[in-house]
């Protein structure tokens, strides 16, 4: 294994979907990068978590994993223990503690506007699920998308349940304390401050962060060079480490 070039793995976060990572992933091809976009279900962390670990396990060989967003939560849940994974980058994604839950980061710094955007519809298992309102979704998720694509973005997005972002992470050590990580991020999140990025990223000792001025919260379509750019940096980085070893 220690002679093969990583497959990444794409997590979405939630109000996305798989294709999100359209761009990312020609970026990556180009480069001779396979990768591949989870369908993140968006109803637990727990078997969120459980959906990318079954993900990894189908590719032949070592992992970079890729989270934004809510999916920052899910990679660093999914790489615990997970030996296969051998770097990590948060794309706009949270960076949490043993116990963190999307809402109690997204609340630790002060600047999200993403609760008046949302609306809240029950489901028949029980509980809500949340969906940002369409006419405020261009300014609320994906500022800095053409109006055309966030209009796409916008039809397209995967509700997630209120529970899922109340969940907390379980695993006592999560990836990120034991692997490398490098960070991406826009400085117009509307939906995770900034700050919040930064601090993850610090936590993490990141080995790479990139902040794009200007971006927003979309990043993975509106500047899909840079993320694929940071990955990239990601595979270098393991592949060093890995050579050395």
């Amino acid at each position: 294994m220690s002679d093969q070039k990583p497959t990444v793995v794409l997590v979405h976060g939630a109000f996305a979907e798989s294709a999100s990572w359209n761009g990312v992933i020609a970026a990556l091809y180009a480069e001779g990068i396979t990768s591949v976009a989870v369908a993140n279900p968006l109803r637990g962390l727990a078997g969120d978590s459980a959906c990318v670990r079954d993900v990894i396990a189908s590719v032949d060989g070592p992992v970079v994993l890729v989270g934004h967003s809510y999916g920052g939560l899910v990679i660093s849940e999914a790489s615990a223990g997970n030996d296969q994974v051998v770097g990590l980058v948060y794309a706009a994604g949270f960076v949490p503690e043993p116990g963190d839950s999307a809402f109690s980061l997204s609340a630790s710094e002060p600047g999200s506007t993403l609760g008046d955007a949302l609306d809240a519809h029950p489901i028949s298992t029980g509980g809500v699920e949340l969906v940002i309102r369409r006419p405020l979704f261009r300014d609320q998720f994906a500022a800095d998308v053409p109006v055309q694509v966030a209009g796409l973005m916008g039809a397209t997005q995967r509700p997630v349940t209120e529970s899922a972002l109340k969940d907390a992470v379980q695993a006592p050590t999560p990836g990120w304390k034991d692997r490398p990580s490098w960070h991406v991020f826009g400085s117009e999140d509307r939906n995770i401050p900034a700050a919040v990025h930064r601090a993850g990223a610090e936590r993490a000792g990141s080995r790479g962060s990139t902040e794009i001025a200007g971006a927003s919260h979309a990043i993975s379509v509106s500047q899909p060079e840079a993320v694929a750019a940071t990955i990239l940096d990601a595979i270098r980085g393991v592949t060093e480490d890995r050579a050395a070893a």
